[in-house]
Formats: C-alpha cells, sequence, structure tokens
C-alpha cells in the first residue's frame, strides 16, 4: 500500500510541475519586434491613377451595347494597367473562345498603350511579340488612357472581324469621357 501512496504522490508531483512550467511559458508574453515606419514622403512611393469598378462596369455595358446594335454576339473585358482583370461581360451567344481572346486583347492594348490592331501590324517587323505570354495580337483591343499614360485596357471579342471588335471597344472608351 505504501508503494501505491508513493507512486501516486509522485505522479501528482510531477504532474503539478508540468503544469506550472506550461502555465509559467504561456503567461510569459513574447518580446513584440519593434516597428518599422517607412516615410511616404521621401520618393518611395508614387501614385497612380486606376478606374473604379463603376467606371469599368460602365465602359464594358457601353461596349455591349454597341455590339448589340449590330446584332453581334461578343464578349468585352476590361483589365488594369497591370493587366488584372476588373470586369468581363458575355454577350448572349457569344462563342466559348471570345471570354479569354476579349481579355488578351485588353491586356495586350494597356501593356502597349496601343490599339491591337496597331500592334498586328508591328509584328511583320517583330514577329516574336506574339510570344509573349497573355497577349492576343489581333483588332480589338483599345487602351485607355489618363494623364497621357495607360490605366487600363478594353478587349472585344466575338465578332465576325476584328475591326468590328475595336470598334466596339471605342465604344467603351468613349463611355468613359463621358
Amino acid at each position: 500500500m505504501k508503494k501505491i501512496l508513493f507512486g501516486a504522490t509522485a505522479a501528482a508531483v510531477v504532474a503539478a510541475g508540468t503544469f506550472g512550467v506550461v502555465s509559467a511559458n504561456a503567461a510569459a508574453p513574447a518580446a513584440a519586434p519593434a516597428a518599422v515606419m517607412a516615410d511616404a514622403d521621401n520618393g518611395n512611393t508614387m501614385t497612380s491613377t486606376h478606374l473604379t469598378i463603376e467606371a469599368a462596369t460602365k465602359a464594358a455595358q457601353a461596349t455591349l451595347d454597341a455590339a448589340e446594335k449590330e446584332n453581334q454576339r461578343v464578349s468585352v473585358a476590361v483589365v488594369d494597367r497591370n493587366g488584372n482583370t476588373i470586369v468581363t461581360l458575355r454577350g448572349d451567344g457569344a462563342g466559348p473562345q471570345s471570354y479569354e481572346s476579349a481579355e488578351r486583347k485588353a491586356f495586350t492594348a494597356v501593356s502597349w498603350n496601343a490599339p491591337t490592331s496597331v500592334l498586328a501590324g508591328r509584328l511583320a517587323n517583330a514577329p516574336t511579340l506574339k510570344d509573349i505570354p497573355g497577349t492576343l495580337f489581333l483588332a480589338g483591343g483599345a487602351p485607355v488612357t489618363a494623364k497621357g499614360a495607360p490605366i487600363a485596357g478594353i478587349g472585344v471579342a466575338g465578332a465576325p472581324s476584328g475591326d468590328l471588335d475595336e470598334k466596339f471597344a471605342q465604344a467603351g472608351v468613349a463611355a468613359l469621357a463621358e
């Protein structure tokens, strides 16, 4: 009986000691790293202009409306300066390839700050341009600029010709000027 009592006492002492160590460690706060302050006025930052989601949606809807007036089934994409999609609208009956093509045309237009019809003409002198990932050098993309700099791109795909796609993209750009 003494062995059992001694063993139970020893186990209780070990458990209490373990609990105390764990409690002590949990209660001790870790030292917080010192905060580093950045000086935003020292030339390390810049301000840029971006389309709001409302403006991008307005441009996309104006583009889609222009295509629908001519009974064309297209998709339209509006991307920001970095080529990230802000909004994409797929018109009723637009082909499955039109969605991605519209995004790639918009990306191409904003990347070079030029309509994709103009850029397609440059392929004769620089055929490897078409190898740049995410680009599509077919008419149908138009850049959106503010203060002379590209801030977005509008791409359209699905009409029977790139000229029509680009005409509809330009309608979206024009809607932003209203």
